[in-house]
Order: structure tokens, then sequence, then C-alpha cells
């Protein structure tokens, strides 16, 4: 990454951006920072490892971001990722699931800046490649417009600058860790992007090569060009995943400073995108050969793409054909591989019959 370049990257989101999703995305941007689904400190070091931590190595630049908070668990992890080849580790301090609370790991840990910041320092000191911090702008009912509330994140900010992490992200809403749902937190508590740029200045004012993103509420390319110069960068969730084509100006936008922020899914696009589709998952296919087709199951990819034709017409039957299972099981080969993307596309109103024909029939 140069020099002052901004970062543009797709949240981890559990159930979501696994290997298959950070693929797909990949297709879609060469730039963009791609994240693993949280992964609990002990899924890696007693669980099977292959199973957690395997990529694809065109997902880079990736990074692996761990659930956990025992600092000598969470230098083994990050040791076990940078091994594995993983770019950076990011921490989670920002997930409000009770499920996770009870864990001790998540948003909860806020309440912690000296356990946290042990937990930097910790991974810090195992590995050589960068650690970074997820968090929330404060918990609960506290009001970041209250001195006492906003010098509670300035301070943890600091914690975890001053133990060696090189990039922290604001997702720019409490976090309320009774009485409300994941999906609940990620809607209900304010979004405050005015202090989310305070927080940034004052940071950074103490720790100047720390970069701060922005996280939360960012749903398309206009608001984060809106919010350009306020932050180093943009970690982008839900919108992502449900509109991927917004990735396709992503590149774009890191090297014109966001300026150039559109997107066109036209027909000679979308082939481009297809094919990588296809490459993929006959790539995904090849790994079962050894063993039985039977295991293959095109779904798991599949899932991961429904969004890409939002807005275009004939996408309810794209998005139909691509999650019947009675289309989908019976996919075992290269060729069916080829097929079944070819004939869902048939559905879209950006092909003609004649263009679309000519592009793949032989």
């Amino acid at each position: 990454m140069e020099i002052g370049e901004k970062i543009l990257a797709v949240a981890p989101m559990m159930d979501l951006t696994d290997r298959h999703c950070r693929s797909f995305h990949r297709i879609l941007t060469k730039k963009a920072h791609l994240y693993s689904e949280m992964i609990n400190t002990g899924a890696i070091i007693y669980g099977d490892a292959h199973r957690q931590l395997d990529f694809d190595h065109d997902e880079h630049y990736v990074i692996l971001q761990l659930g956990g908070s025992d600092p000598t668990d969470l230098a083994k992890a990050a040791k076990r990722g940078e091994e594995w080849g993983y770019d950076q580790i990011d921490l989670n301090c920002g997930c409000p699931s009770e499920r996770v609370q009870k864990g001790s790991f998540g948003a909860c840990l806020m309440a912690e800046p000296n356990l946290v910041a042990e937990c930097v320092k910790a991974m810090k000191d195992a590995v050589s490649i960068p650690i970074s911090v997820k968090h929330r702008l404060g918990l609960n009912e506290m009001n970041p417009d209250h001195p006492l509330d906003y010098q509670f994140a300035l301070d943890f900010m600091c914690a975890v600058s001053q133990a060696g992490a090189s990039q922290v992200t604001i997702h720019a809403r409490n976090a309320v860790l009774k009485g409300l749902s994941p999906k609940e937190n990620r809607m209900i508590p304010p979004l405050r992007y005015d202090i989310a740029k305070r927080l940034r200045v004052d940071l950074q004012k103490h720790f100047s090569k720390v970069k701060v993103l922005l996280n939360g509420g960012l749903e398309n390319n206009q608001m984060i060009h809106n919010h350009w110069d306020d932050f180093d960068g943009f970690m982008i969730g839900r919108a992502a995943y449900h509109t991927p084509a917004m990735l396709l100006a992503w590149d774009r936008m890191i090297e014109t400073q966001g300026q150039d922020y559109g997107y066109f899914l036209n027909e000679q696009t979308w082939i481009e995108i297809q094919e990588g589709i296809i490459r993929y998952s006959q790539s995904w296919l090849k790994q079962f050969s050894a063993e039985s087709s039977e295991h293959f199951y095109l779904a798991a990819i599949t899932r991961h793409v429904l969004g890409l034709p939002h807005g275009l017409g004939g996408a309810r039957l794209w998005r139909q054909q691509l999650s019947d299972h009675r289309l989908i099981a019976p996919v075992k080969t290269h060729q069916q591989i080829e097929q079944f993307f070819t004939q869902a596309s048939r559905s879209l109103r950006i092909f003609s019959d004649e263009n679309f024909v000519t592009q793949y029939d032989d």
C-alpha cells in the first residue's frame, strides 16, 4: 500500500465473509482489504486450523480477525495466522452479541482498555505483520457529547495505539450490551460520524501514524466520497455484501482520491466477472476431485453472489436460479459449472439474445 493511500475494506461478518465470499470480492476489486469472519482463538489453537484459516492466494490483502481476551492465546493465534500467510491481524472489540460476551470478547472488552492493550502488545510481540483493532464509539448509554464519555473512547484508542496497533476502525455507534440483538445494534444506536472524525483528529495528535477507519451505516460509494477527507479509510459491511457491484468502483476511488465513485455494470463487465466466478468455482471443484466431486456443492459459492445484479432487469430470476437446490445440486463438473452460470445470466436484460449467444454458445 502506498504512503497516504486510503483503505477501502469489506468488514468482517460472521457466516458471510468466508473464503468464497472474499474470492468473489477480489474479482471485483484488486485493492480492497478483505477480512475473515471473526474466529475464536480456541478454534485456531485447538481446532481444525486448515478449515478455519485456509484461503486462496488471490485474496491478498487479507486480514485475519480474532476474537479473544487472553493475551497468550491471542499471541498464539496471531502467530498461526502469520504463518498461514495473512497480511494483518485484527482484534474484535466491537461485536455486541451476548454469545460473544460470554466468551469475554467483542465489544465488552472496551470496558477493559488495559487488558486490550496487553492483548495487542502480546500479538505485536509475536508477529511481524500489522495489528489492528475494531471497536465501537462507546458502550450502552454513554453520550459521546459528554466529555467523560468522549474521553473513554479516546483513551481506549490511545491505549491500543500505545500497545502497538497501527490501525483502528471505529464503528460510529455505541454497543448496547444488553437488550438489543446484533442486528438492532447495527440500526438503533445513533450514528455519530462527527464524533468519529473528532476522535481521529485527537488520536493522531498523539499517534500520527495510526490510521483511523470509519465503519457503520455506509450504504453506498457516495457516502464514502462525502467523508473521504475525514478518515484514513472506510470499512463497509452489509452494503458491500448485498450490493457487491459497488466494489467495482473502489480501485478507481482509491486512485482518484474518492472523486470517481460511480460504476456501470454493463454487458462486458458482467461477462468478465462471470468468467472470474466460473474459474474460481472450477478451481474449488478441482480440490474435491482427488476424493469425490460428490462433496462439492456450488451453493457454498453462489450464496455470496446473489446481490451482484441488484437493480438490473431480470435480477430476481437470476437470484432464484442461483439459490435453487434442484438446479445447484447436480452441478459436479467444470462444464456444468459454466453452463449453470451461463444459463442463469440469460435472464438478465443487459444481454440481447443475439449478443448473449455470440458470447457463450459455440
